[in-house]
């Protein structure tokens, strides 16, 4: 099958609506600049099998205008970048020294067009085609560093049935983010939101959905997937998305959310929500034979400015099949109850995980501070492909605080502590990340 390039159709539709110069005049007049400054510094430090301190600080964010419509018609770009700090004067840039999930391969700067669509919205329809970020469980912009996951798509939505959204898109290449950098090309990166050939569409570089799945040479006619949201009872919103990743895999992913005030105190409020993933292998069977299945359930409550939550999954085992049965994940897509920050071994085969956490908002003590606290269990069967044959409990406890200066402005703190990431590997991680919205 032909491909067509995202962001050429984007352009095509960039300069056929450039005749139309009166109305362009008036639309690029109205329309709205917007972005964020990022400046975000980390430091992690590794013991046990692995002994080491490394840290690092960048600067960047991105930049982006969008036209006002003209008959439904709006025209967009954003641009993202990174900047290196040198705070190891003299050290080579290198992994012993610096943390390289802040920017591009080979600890680089970069700057970029992340975005150039043009999106058309009439009557109860939208449809956005280029250069785009993309929010879905299992393809997403995955923002953990300074830049995100970016794609060039074309998206469709509907909302003309009552209480529903109806969603169609097809994504054909993805541009990596900084967060990419900190995994390897192997089974712990596909499980965790990285693929095989993540390396080649880093520093800004957009490259087949194949590839960045599977690996260079890889070469598919990339992903497509239709999504229903529908939420027309009171309390409930059930999703269900079907992701077909040619010649590679099906993926669908479920999800109902139910939230009610308790029946002991209604000022309690109340929410369950369940998911589910289930992947198979597709055409050609570029990865293999694929045979997965991976549940949650996640149950929370909030009084007042406090809340509490507990989440559990369990991730099957299929002998014989690419990673044994685990969730392959290459896209950014972390939809997990039970994610930790750092640790992500929820999808790996014949696993078990426990997550809780509480959070308080210290608003209405006069203080603009939002904290909240996670504890989450990772029970490993010997099917995981990241040690293959070993069986262990990992752990991660961590902590975040958020204060927010103004409207505009945010300072967070991150700290996370792994145990026994890998067996008698464990990590102390600190993130002091300052945002500027605008």
């Amino acid at each position: 099958m032909k491909k067509t390039s995202m962001s050429l159709v984007a352009a095509m539709l960039l300069s056929s609506s450039a005749i139309m110069a009166d109305s362009i005049t008036e639309a690029f007049d109205n329309g709205k600049l917007s972005g964020q400054f990022r400046t975000f510094y980390i430091d992690r430090t590794y013991s046990g099998t692995t002994e080491n301190n490394r840290n690092s600080l960048a600067l960047g964010g991105h930049l982006g205008y969008e036209t006002a419509p003209f008959y439904g018609l709006s025209l967009g770009a954003r641009l993202y970048s990174t900047t290196f700090i040198d705070i190891h004067d003299g050290d080579s840039r290198d992994v012993n020294s610096y943390d390289p999930s802040l920017f591009g391969d080979n600890f680089d700067s970069y700057t970029f067009i992340g975005e150039l669509y043009a999106n058309y919205k009439i009557d109860n329809t939208n449809i956005k085609i280029g250069r785009q970020r993309l929010d879905t469980p299992l393809a997403g912009a995955d923002d953990a560093r300074m830049l995100p996951n970016l794609f060039e798509a074309a998206v469709v939505s509907n909302t003309d049935i009552k209480d529903t959204t109806l969603i169609a898109a097809h994504v054909t290449k993805e541009s990596v983010g900084t967060f990419g950098n900190v995994y390897p090309a192997n089974a712990l990166g596909l499980q965790s939101g990285y693929g095989l050939g993540y390396k080649d569409a880093t520093s800004g570089k957009f490259k087949d959905m194949g590839e960045v799945a599977l690996g260079s040479g890889v070469d598919t006619d990339g992903v497509s997937a239709v999504a229903a949201i529908y939420s027309g009872i009171p309390g409930l919103k059930l999703q269900a998305w079907d992701y077909y990743a040619y010649d590679i895999l099906n993926a669908i992913y479920l999800q109902a959310d139910y939230g009610w005030n308790c029946l002991l105190n209604p000022d309690v409020k109340m929410t369950g929500s369940l998911q589910y993933i289930n992947e198979s292998d597709t055409g050609d069977k570029l990865a293999g034979d694929v045979d997965s299945n991976y549940w949650a359930a996640k149950l929370g409550a909030t009084y007042k400015d406090a809340g509490i939550y507990a989440a559990y999954s369990q991730t099957g085992s299929s002998a014989g099949s690419q990673m044994n049965g685990g969730i392959i994940t290459p896209w950014g897509g972390m939809p997990a109850f039970t994610q930790a920050v750092i640790t992500r071994h929820q999808f790996f085969a014949d696993t078990n995980t426990w997550k809780v956490g509480a959070s308080y908002n210290f608003k209405n003590m006069g203080i603009p501070l939002l904290a909240s606290v996670f504890h989450t269990t990772f029970d490993i069967g010997a099917a995981n492909t990241y040690q293959s044959g070993k069986a262990w409990k990992a752990t991660e406890d961590g902590f975040d605080l958020t204060y927010t200066v103004n409207k505009n402005l945010e300072l967070r703190l991150r700290a996370n502590y792994p145990r026994d990431f890998a067996p008698n590997m464990d990590m102390d991680e600190y993130r002091v990340i300052l945002n500027y919205n605008f």
